[in-house]
Formats: C-alpha cells, sequence, structure tokens
C-alpha cells in the first residue's frame, strides 16, 4: 500500500539488556501531587550509560511486574535513551522479599496520599506540600517555560525549606540581600540570580 511500502525495510538493532539488583523504591512527588515510584539500582552500565534509578511508573506497573526490595531485574533503555525494567528474575528472588506497599501518607509532607477511583497514580491532597511547590518551581524556571537561567535544583531547594519562597510571585520578591545568606551563593552569583529572575518578568 501506498503507507505500508513492501519493499521498504527498516533495520533496527536489538536492544541491549543488562541485569541489576533492586536496592530501595523509593516514591517521588510530581509538581501535580502524583506519587511516583522509582527503583533504586546497584549501578550497572548499560548502552554508554551508568544507570541508577529506573521509574516504575505507578502501583499497577509494580503490581504486574512484581517488583520487589532485593530483586535481581532485567533493564533495558527504550530507544536506546530511557531505561525501564523489562522483567524481575524470579530464580535469583531472595527469600525474605516482601511486595511493595504503596504509602497511604505524603513521603515529602506526610499529608493524605489518595488514589482516585478508575486513576492510575496515588496523589498527595496536600496543596502546600514543599515537594510539589519545588517540581513546580523547577517547570516555573525551566526554559519550556519561564526561562530563569540559574534557578537550579539546589538554590530551589533551599529557598523552599528556609521559606523564602511559598509561591511564584515570592520569586520576584527576592533581593539580593535574602538570596545571599544562601549556601554557595557570594553576592556576585546573588546579583546574577536576582535579575535573571526580574529578566523573566
Amino acid at each position: 500500500t501506498t503507507h505500508h511500502p513492501r519493499w521498504a525495510i527498516a533495520f533496527k538493532f536489538a536492544a541491549r539488556q543488562a541485569t541489576t539488583v533492586v536496592q530501595a523504591i523509593d516514591v517521588h512527588v510530581g509538581k501535580t501531587g502524583a506519587l511516583t515510584p522509582v527503583a533504586k539500582l546497584a549501578p550497572v552500565e548499560l548502552a554508554g550509560v551508568v544507570i541508577r534509578n529506573v521509574s516504575l511508573h505507578n502501583e499497577d506497573e509494580i503490581r504486574r511486574k512484581d517488583v520487589r526490595v532485593g530483586d535481581t531485574v532485567l533493564i533495558e533503555r527504550a530507544g536506546d535513551v530511557i531505561p525501564y525494567v523489562v522483567q524481575v528474575v524470579a530464580a535469583m528472588r531472595p527469600p525474605d522479599a516482601e511486595p511493595f506497599r504503596f504509602p497511604d501518607a505524603c513521603p515529602a509532607c506526610g499529608g493524605l496520599a489518595y488514589r482516585p477511583e478508575g486513576e492510575a497514580y496515588w496523589r498527595c491532597m496536600n496543596s502546600a506540600c514543599p515537594a510539589q511547590l519545588k517540581e513546580r518551581l523547577r517547570h516555573f524556571g525551566s526554559r519550556r517555560a519561564m526561562d530563569v537561567e540559574h534557578l537550579g535544583e539546589a538554590v530551589i531547594d533551599q529557598l523552599v525549606d528556609q521559606k523564602l519562597v511559598r509561591d511564584f510571585a515570592d520569586l520576584y520578591g527576592l533581593t539580593v540581600e535574602r538570596v545571599t545568606p544562601l549556601d554557595r551563593y557570594a553576592e556576585k552569583s546573588a546579583q546574577n540570580l536576582v535579575a535573571a529572575i526580574h529578566a523573566s518578568r
């Protein structure tokens, strides 16, 4: 057919795979409050990159693949980019490995975590959750949003933890005097950050 020409053949290399051990399963909080389980792996090299973390997506995915702490897992990089768990090597499972229980409280703020009926994700119901605020600020300052230079992960963590920023508007009230006491911030770097924030107006 015109959209499936029989003479055209695409050769694709088989995805490279590796085995490693799940050392822990952490739950990350996103900017919308969605809780995402992430497997912390024993570092393993795969297609030229050292893999230490891999997303497990949601509770249903963990149940379907039956991933447990201590398991040996087979991983590969989808499209040679994003690592994911292909399957658990059941024969190598330690006898004391227990099924992962999804937390019913937010790991960041301790607020109620709730999974709405028909949805795949658990969510933190606390709108004032600091982890959500940090993720929103990272998105706000990213190139595809307000493109605020110098507003990196480390400075956002400090601004939120020290309660200098509670929402987007607070960014625009920052002064050089308030930023300078932050860890690894001299007067020049503080001036650069404040100038970059004001330039985004």
